[in-house]
């Protein structure tokens, strides 16, 4: 299991044409998934990236969770 994760300011998955889900500001996760992974390496891939402290603070550091700025996944 892969995962490549950018923060963004909004995303949305669209089909042909037609926009199926949409976030505001949070992550945006595109996720690589093999027959043989199993739900511990998703378990653990969704725990390193909520744990991500990669938003901003007061103090213009890197140093937010995504659940510390109420974002979206």
């Amino acid at each position: 299991m892969k995962a490549v994760v950018q923060r963004v300011l909004s995303a949305s998955v669209s089909i042909n044409g037609k926009q199926i889900s949409y976030i505001n500001q949070g992550l945006l996760v595109l996720l690589g998934v093999e027959k043989e992974d199993v739900a511990s390496d998703l378990d653990y891939l969704v725990a390193k990236t909520a744990g991500l402290r990669i938003f901003k603070d007061k103090d213009n550091n890197m140093n937010l969770s995504i659940q510390d700025v109420d974002g979206e996944m």
